[in-house]
């Protein structure tokens, strides 16, 4: 009997990862940056701010340096995946399909950490600002993605001061200003 109820108990640190998915979601649903930003209510211009928000708890879980900080990390990562592919089928996506529809969210989701990750660890605000413009308000104009990427940037460098209990129970974001 025991040995069942190890078998279907949950891990601590998988707990971590869906916690730490709910503040993110919960930051990129701030309607400021719907209403202030501009950003377009739309599955795409959300799956963005997701996906941002992601990506800042994730970098700075890394940079906490140990197995800790990267298995935490990893779990977030894991459960965003996850949530990509539940939310497809409860859009009515059919098993056959799910498997492409993944991989092409796959790549998406690869692609914006890949240009964000370099920009967000440099401070390079004017890199940030053009990648954000193009993947969120689908404009070649930098300029449009300024206001986000300042408010990314001011996020990373908040999210870096809290400690990691902080950052895993409660992670405290920049304000969301135009």
């Amino acid at each position: 009997m025991i040995m069942l109820q190890n078998l279907f108990r949950t891990r601590p640190r998988e707990r971590l990862g869906q916690s730490l998915y709910e503040a993110a979601v919960r930051q990129a649903r701030d309607p400021a940056f719907y209403t202030r930003l501009g950003v377009a209510d739309r599955i795409d211009a959300r799956f963005e701010l997701y996906t941002l928000h992601v990506l800042l708890l994730v970098m700075r879980l890394r940079d906490e340096g140990d197995a800790r900080g990267g298995e935490a990390a990893q779990d977030l990562f894991n459960t965003y995946v996850s949530a990509l592919d539940h939310a497809l089928r409860e859009l009515g996506v059919g098993d056959i399909s799910v498997g492409k529809k993944m991989r092409k969210l796959g790549e998406a989701l690869y692609g914006r950490m890949t240009a964000y990750e370099t920009p967000l660890r440099d401070g390079d605000a004017a890199a940030l600002a053009a990648g954000l413009a193009r993947n969120v308000f689908e404009s070649g104009e930098a300029a449009s993605g300024g206001v986000l990427a300042a408010y990314a940037l001011a996020s990373r460098a908040r999210l870096a001061a809290q400690s990691f209990d902080t950052v895993a129970t409660a992670p405290q974001w920049a304000e969301v200003t135009a």
